[in-house]
């Protein structure tokens, strides 16, 4: 990777999810490439995590903002194959996932090969509050179309838990 390319990379590690801010878009996978192109300009490759997923448009803004202070000029493309898996979010992003009150997803077994039958979600999500394993989903939707509403049946409050994918 040029210097460009390297300095954009750097400066991209840091942009936050627009609707979970304590994890940042590469952390989550959404952000994948950094690349010159053939005009000097670099292009910048983003997933959304689902398909029609109202935060790209902010995540576009906010790359092409932070990229222009720095003097840096930047296409970004939004690529969507291979299809966004849970199983590219950093261990990082999910401690900080369940910290922040949402249930990371557990990775697959088949590590960052793309499925396309729709994963099963696990039987048992632990709340991320109390670590309780006594929990239920209560809306296959939760705050967002990517996270399932669950509620823990011991400390009796309400999270999100990351939808596998």
């Amino acid at each position: 990777m040029n210097s460009a390319a390297q300095q954009a990379w750097d400066l991209l590690e840091g942009v936050p999810d627009p609707e979970i801010p304590v994890v940042s878009i590469r952390e989550l996978g959404i952000l994948r490439e950094v690349n010159e192109g053939a005009d000097g300009e670099l292009e910048v490759v983003i997933t959304p995590t689902y398909s029609g997923c109202p935060a790209m448009g902010q995540i576009e803004d906010d790359v092409r903002a932070l990229l222009h202070a720095h003097s840096l000029r930047a296409r970004v493309v939004t690529r969507l194959a291979p299809a966004w898996s849970t199983d590219w979010i950093t261990e990082d992003a999910r401690r900080k996932l369940r910290e922040y009150g949402i249930a990371p997803p557990q990775c697959s077994a088949a590590g960052n090969v793309v499925q396309f039958a729709r994963r099963a979600v696990p039987d048992v999500v632990p709340c991320p509050r109390c670590g309780s394993h006594n929990t239920t989903e209560t809306s296959h939707f939760g705050s967002t179309a990517c996270k399932a509403l669950h509620k823990c049946l011991d400390c009796l409050e309400p999270f999100d838990h990351f939808k596998p994918y």
